[in-house]
């Protein structure tokens, strides 16, 4: 390390040191350690109006507890296999006469698994729960024979049990193994292309739970579909050169796996659809595209701690709007203050690192946003979201160390826009590199342009990166390649991450996707991180359960010769 980066370095941690020491006693908290015990995780169950979640199967009535004997009736189920959508037909002989009987269908339910603390959040792995849902009822005939004939619905792929029951015993049974399918649209267009891809039929376990998807043999990130049913819809933008490249999309944690149909789930082999590049039609412009908006399933938030909060207040604080980018200019309406005089309003949020992190990490920091007097125990005052870390904060309401109320606010991730004198934006988050060696500034880091030689080296910008292993983090891909990842954490949500331009001529497309982060701290049983793009980012991953809107960041840059 050279001696100025050393000095830098020192002067940053002397810095937190200092902020972490003058902090109120009530804006403490237990820091965050490497080695620190989670509690027992909370299940994430699927938010409210989150898009592409089915029903339940068939009736989607859950089965009454019914048990398996060692011998029964074996049903035929014909054809034995296939995708969500095939016809079948059920039929059994030697059941008993002239008896009416419910017919179940195995099925799950998926969720996530996630350690909330007041300081953070951890990825905690998944959970699936197996049980049986009513088909129909089955009447036999006078031989102890029947027939139903039914198409398979939208479920989680690989086997189901089909059982016929009788007093609360099974006394047929019969399965059904459901395969996988992949779909795109559109199937050709411009570089730079926005491509929906379904992939159906993933399944509830660990191996078929995830979908490695792959544009010609570069890996472009991983899908799930944990709440969905085994079904995951999501984009992937066209990357050149003109003519037909190939999406691939096999089951795999995370990444592929590659002789899958040697393995003991041979089902989740997976397929491949061609795609044409049609032109090129110059580069698109910069976006960022949020999840969908949704009800949380769980109402804790991080930073949401009563610590310190006076017990006795009857305060209330509300807000203009719960969340939006760094800058936001949001009015914050209290009432109900039983206390006069001058108070101050602090945007509660945390210092830190993961970087060889052991023992305190990271602390609760508290940044001033204006003070106000109270008229009759109430006051209305906008307040200015700061640039600080994304995710979940609080704005708070304090006189002295007293917390006399509270209320969440959630910076979204944003572009960092070039402007000139007069706000005119130069550049959405691409510049070429600074070359000098000092930090990266707040305010820009480098030139803003996005036309390039090959070989030049090049910044994109971001705002507001958070710090839990939901959203400190973002997987980087060049062309449907993945590089890398970019962390937001140490540098108060300001992530700069550095590239260089590289292949041919013309528009090369670069996209951010959201991770789970599963490096410091990191525990047991946490599939589908690593730092690995999340592609299904809109309809399955652990924070939207949160009121997270973890989003895809779509750029481009021209290669000139």
């Amino acid at each position: 390390m050279k001696t100025k980066n050393l000095s830098q370095h020192l002067r940053s941690n002397l810095l937190r040191a200092a902020v972490a020491s003058i902090l109120p006693i009530a804006m403490m908290s237990p820091a965050m350690g490497a080695d620190a015990t989670p509690a027992a995780p909370v299940v994430l169950s699927a938010p409210q109006g989150l898009p592409g979640v089915p029903a339940l199967p068939f009736t989607g009535t859950k089965s009454a507890t019914f048990t398996v004997p060692a011998t029964m009736v074996a049903l035929t189920v014909t054809p034995q296999q296939g995708p969500e959508g095939t016809p079948i037909t059920i039929s059994g002989t030697g059941l008993p006469a002239n008896a009416t009987m419910p017919m179940t269908w195995s099925t799950a339910d998926g969720a996530w698994l996630a350690d909330i603390q007041p300081t953070s959040i951890n990825y905690m792995g998944t959970k699936y729960t197996k049980y049986s849902v009513d088909m129909t009822t089955v009447t036999t005939d006078a031989n102890g024979a029947f027939t139903f004939k039914t198409t398979i619905p939208r479920d989680f792929g690989a086997l189901h049990d089909i059982y016929v029951v009788k007093d609360g015993v099974a006394v047929a049974h019969g399965g059904y193994q459901m395969s996988t399918t992949l779909s795109i649209s559109p199937k050709s267009g411009p570089i730079g292309t926005p491509i929906t891809v379904t992939y159906t039929g993933m399944g509830a376990s660990l191996y078929i739970g995830g979908v490695s998807v792959l544009w010609d043999n570069s890996y472009a990130g991983e899908a799930t579909a944990l709440w969905t049913r085994g079904t995951a819809v999501f984009k992937i933008r066209a990357a050149g050169p003109v003519g037909t490249h190939y999406v691939a999309a096999t089951a795999g944690i995370g990444v592929q796996y590659m002789n899958i149909k040697q393995s003991p789930v041979p089902w989740g082999k997976g397929s491949v659809v061609s795609f044409k590049v049609t032109k090129d039609a110059g580069a698109p412009k910069a976006s960022i595209e949020y999840p969908p908006s949704v009800v949380p399933s769980s109402a804790l938030r991080t930073t949401l701690s009563d610590v310190g909060v006076d017990p006795n207040t009857k305060a209330v604080a509300t807000l203009s709007q719960d969340s939006g980018v760094v800058g936001t200019k949001v009015n914050l309406n209290v009432t109900g203050l039983s206390t006069t005089g001058d108070h101050q309003i602090v945007w509660a949020t945390v210092v830190g690192n993961r970087v060889n992190c052991t023992g305190t990490c990271w602390v609760y920091n508290a940044l001033p946003l204006g003070n106000a007097t109270p008229t009759s125990g109430a006051f209305s005052q906008a307040v200015t979201v700061p640039d600080n870390l994304g995710g979940w904060h609080v704005i708070q309401v304090k006189q002295g160390d007293v917390i006399e109320a509270q209320i969440p606010f959630y910076i979204k991730e944003s572009i960092f826009n070039y402007v000139d004198k007069a706000g005119k934006v130069l550049s959405a988050g691409i510049a070429k590199a600074d070359p000098s060696p000092t930090p990266e500034l707040r305010d820009g880091s480098g030139v803003p342009k996005s036309t390039f030689k090959a070989g030049e080296e090049f910044t994109i910008a971001m705002k507001g990166v958070g710090w839990t292993q939901l959203d400190n983090t973002m997987a980087v891909t060049y062309d449907n390649s993945y590089i890398g990842y970019g962390c937001g954490f140490n540098s108060n949500g300001y992530m700069v991450v550095h590239l260089v331009a590289t292949g041919a001529p013309g528009t090369h497309i670069i996209d951010l996707h959201p991770v789970l982060y599963t490096f410091q701290p990191s525990f047991a049983n946490t599939p589908y991180g690593g730092g690995l793009p999340v592609l299904s980012n809109n309809s399955d991953l652990p924070g939207l359960a949160l009121g997270y809107q973890p989003p895809a960041v779509h750029f481009a840059i021209t290669i000139t010769k």
